[in-house]
């Protein structure tokens, strides 16, 4: 193998071999399937990915097809939702194609296995089945049913679509091996009776046909050349190539690779246990911005080159392991580094009055963005009337501090040096205003050789009069525990962290007044803030995105 050959994963070298052996490049086709049952999650981006960008890669199309087999719990919304996020990602699709769209073929087919003596109609109860079925260390045992004429069951089958028999009467069951080592072949069900109303079809089948069932031949007419599904699905593959060979078709197969899905800490990703979550009002919606959905990452500031990053890191392998949520979050940083403008902002505000300096205000500037090539400044006020953080100051500092105390000097940023010379406390003792002094020719940029002068902290700040009153929202991760939802005795949501948002009213420069929502920000030393998509002018919200720094383990240790 030469380099380039060790620089592919291992699905692009399948790829390649396959186009070695006669594949021709234009006959390629891949296809990314989700159910519209709930919002696309971190999960789906890794196969969002891999598909188009193999696609991009061989010039070849990919189709987006949704997986709408099961009317219960699937609906339009969910639809436009996964659209939404697909795009937002930077994708465009070939075809916009349904499960539903082949419900009339998968019929004939079922009919067709009938007529083989390949597919029977079992009228057992759903417990009667899963018991016969067998263990994975014992056989299973042929149904009653299993015999029953081609006749009599192709009837039944034809009345389950008419309507004529209720939920849980019979099902039809494919007719394979009932002593088959893989579990799935021990004639799986492939079609049951659903009284349900589908969000495209309506009312017009009362018969659906399951996963395993329409997932191959779904590919097959599609064309798809590779099926690519997460490991999951693996002792899936025999029954995929058992339906796709029993039918009477001629095109060329899809093949079904497999491959590890995203598993990232302090994470769950069921589609069941997100919407547990939101029936619990644990989060208030798929976009809460701590749900692990695209529209929640987006809506909390993450950029669609962060995510797509994030996979790229993690990449395509074979067997099964957890990422580290810091990772994400370090791809988010790293971007929104390059792009985020800088504004000041304080989270804990306390009063600072310089008292050497004369009423009224001047403005300073500052840069927006130091890593962008294009560079500008931004006009900041000042006066004597500001805030910092109240973590900014120590009446009685230890050795280790380096910012505000009485007697000691500190830089604002863009501004001035300034001294601490003494507080003014409330009746119960408590520090409500830090007066201090400045050196006027300490201005930054000024080139005078005050400006010059070195001292060991820097403070943000934002002036009193003209600040901007915003709600921030502070996340943190949803579950303290690695793997919340691999515990035996436990439920996942034991682990369910109950200080995962904080709310709270923070001050920030004015030039923030005129944000949009969806708006990405640097407030300076603090980290990553977007303006949420429910926010109005004049009434501004920021969901805190990431801070400038991973403190996970030194808060959680």
């Amino acid at each position: 193998m030469d380099k380039k050959d060790r620089s592919l994963n291992f699905i692009e070298s399948i790829i390649e071999e396959d186009l070695k052996n006669g594949l021709k490049r234009e006959d390629l086709r891949f296809r990314f399937p989700p159910e519209p049952n709930g919002y696309l999650h971190i999960g789906h981006i890794k196969a969002i990915c891999l598909n188009f960008n193999l696609g991009q890669k061989y010039g070849a199309a990919v189709n987006l097809r949704f997986d709408d087999t099961n009317p219960q719990n699937e609906e339009s919304k969910y639809v436009t939702a996964i659209k939404n996020d697909v795009n937002w990602l930077g994708y465009s699709w070939d075809k916009e194609c349904f499960a539903s769209d082949y419900f009339e073929q998968l019929f004939e087919w079922a009919k067709y296995l009938i007529d083989e003596g390949l597919a029977y109609v079992d009228s057992q109860s759903s417990e009667e089945i899963a018991y016969q079925k067998g263990t994975p260390t014992t056989p299973g045992k042929n149904s009653p049913y299993r015999e029953r004429s081609i006749g009599e069951s192709k009837n039944i089958f034809q009345e389950m679509a008419n309507g004529k028999h209720p939920e849980g009467t019979h099902v039809l069951r494919a007719k394979i091996d009932m002593e088959s080592p893989n579990m799935l072949l021990r004639d799986p069900v492939i079609y049951r009776v659903l009284n349900k109303s589908h969000h495209r079809t309506g009312n017009k089948w009362r018969v659906y046909p399951m996963y395993d069932w329409t997932h191959g031949q779904s590919d097959y007419l599609e064309q798809i050349t590779h099926s690519l599904c997460t490991l999951e699905f693996k002792p899936h593959r025999d029954l995929y190539q058992w339906f796709l060979k029993s039918l009477p078709i001629e095109k060329r197969l899809p093949e079904q690779t497999e491959f590890a899905r995203l598993n990232l800490s302090y994470t769950v990703t069921s589609k069941r246990k997100l919407k547990q979550l939101i029936d619990l009002k644990l989060v208030s919606s798929w976009d809460d911005p701590r749900m692990p959905t695209i529209s929640g990452l987006r809506r909390r500031g993450y950029t669609p080159e962060a995510l797509k990053n994030f996979v790229n890191i993690a990449g395509i392998a074979k067997r099964e392991n957890i990422i580290e949520a810091s990772l994400l979050e370090f791809c988010a940083r790293d971007h929104l580094n390059k792009i985020a403008p800088r504004v000041n902002a304080v989270l804990n505000p306390i009063k600072l009055t310089i008292v050497n300096y004369e009423e009224g205000s001047e403005t300073l500037e500052g840069e927006v963005n130091p890593e962008s090539t294009i560079n500008k400044v931004r006009e900041i006020p000042f006066s004597k009337h500001l805030y910092i953080e109240k973590e900014d100051f120590r009446e009685e500092p230890n050795r280790k501090f380096f910012r505000l105390s009485l007697g000691k000097e500190v830089r604002l940023k863009n501004a001035y040096i300034i001294r601490g010379e003494s507080v003014i406390k409330d009746k119960s003792g408590n520090i409500t205003e830090v007066l201090c002094t400045y050196d006027k020719g300490s201005k930054s940029g000024s080139g005078s050789e005050a400006s010059k002068r070195k001292v060991k902290g820097t403070l943000h700040w934002v002036c009193r009069h003209q600040a901007i009153k915003v709600k921030v929202n502070l996340y943190d991760r949803l579950f303290n525990d690695p793997a919340p939802d691999q515990h035996e005795n436990k439920s996942f949501l034991d682990f369910f962290n109950p200080n995962s948002l904080e709310e709270i009213f923070a001050f920030a420069e004015p030039s923030i007044q005129s944000a949009l929502p969806g708006q990405l920000y640097q407030f300076q030393r603090l980290g990553y803030f977007c303006v949420d998509t429910r926010s109005k002018s004049g009434s501004l919200v920021f969901n805190r995105t990431v801070g400038l720094r991973d403190n996970w383990p030194k808060t959680k240790n």
